[in-house]
């Protein structure tokens, strides 16, 4: 297993775009705007994602939600909970949001990191979909690697400032003993009923760069220790960011990029492959959010 690398793959989803009412908050355009600005760093070769199977979404997911969201079934209470208008097009970008990180997952067992321009739909039960999130990549993409034996010990770092409900109800605890799901939340924030991870810090709106760094640093050491893993999913949120509308947690730029140079640093040191997400960003202009992640995937490529 390669650890050093000189051309990072990093995979996007963004030409299946799908319908939005006018003023909705998802910032689907960050997408492309990431993605175009990614093709530009010579270090990173930007690959079309390809969309996850029934089989690989059933790994993860049961049967009945993977029928009834392709056929447009959801209650509007499901609607609601999803926050997003269903369409076809919806269905097949979150096939290929999560045919993304199965691909990422791929890349970084094989050259040490691998990167996908999008994913980390934390918020996707095995029977529901919630919070923007329609299918949930991370899960799916473990299961998919265990059925196919590429891996078994898996770490889950969660740098989104939501709290990953649905990655936790899918292999936190006695779910999976051989996956650690670490997070790190806004502890005032959505989702307003939790589901118990394994190593998580919730920390209080206004937080800063300071104290989260001094919070995380301990935490991501006991998590790897604890989890002797394989791979490690890294859900690199840019959504603790200080103008973002959703997070609150007041992080700066600065912060949140030597957050991600110890994060990197760290699972290097530990010789650990790394898949990393982008998840969530809500900042406006949207161009900080674009800008955040663009660091974020520069830091893991370097």
């Amino acid at each position: 297993m390669a650890l050093s690398h000189k051309v990072v793959r990093a995979f996007a989803h963004d030409a299946v775009t799908y319908p939005l009412p006018p003023g909705h908050r998802f910032p689907l355009a960050k997408y492309r705007l990431v993605r175009e600005a990614v093709e530009r760093l010579p270090q990173v070769r930007v690959e079309p994602a390809r969309p996850a199977t029934d089989e690989e979404l059933g790994r993860a997911h049961t049967a009945d939600w993977i029928r009834r969201v392709g056929a447009g079934e959801l209650t509007r209470r499901e609607t609601l909970a999803l926050g997003l208008p269903w369409s076809p097009a919806l269905v097949e970008r979150a096939r290929h949001s999560t045919g993304a990180t199965l691909q990422a997952a791929d890349a970084a067992l094989a050259d040490g990191v691998g990167i996908n321009l999008g994913g980390g739909t934390h918020h996707a039960f095995g029977d529901s979909g919630r919070g923007y999130c329609v299918f949930n990549d991370v899960a799916t993409t473990i299961r998919s690697l265990r059925a196919h034996g590429l891996a078994d010990r898996f770490l889950v770092v969660d740098l989104d400032v939501h709290q990953g409900d649905g990655t936790h109800s899918l292999v936190a605890g006695e779910l999976d003993p051989r996956t650690l799901a670490l997070s790190v939340n806004g502890g005032a924030n959505y989702p307003f009923r939790r589901v118990p991870g394994d190593l998580e810090l919730d920390l209080p709106d206004g937080t800063g760069d300071d104290r989260y760094l001094a919070g995380f640093e301990p935490l991501l050491a006991e998590g790897i220790e604890r989890a002797d893993a394989e791979l490690c999913f890294v859900l690199a949120g840019a959504d603790p960011f200080v103008g973002d509308r959703l997070g609150r947690l007041a992080l700066t730029k600065d912060g949140l990029a030597e957050r991600d140079r110890l994060t990197r640093d760290t699972l290097r040191a530990a010789g650990v492959p790394v898949c990393v997400t982008l998840a969530g960003g809500y900042a406006d202009p949207i161009e900080d959010t674009v800008e955040i992640n663009v660091e974020t995937v520069r830091t893991f490529s370097a």
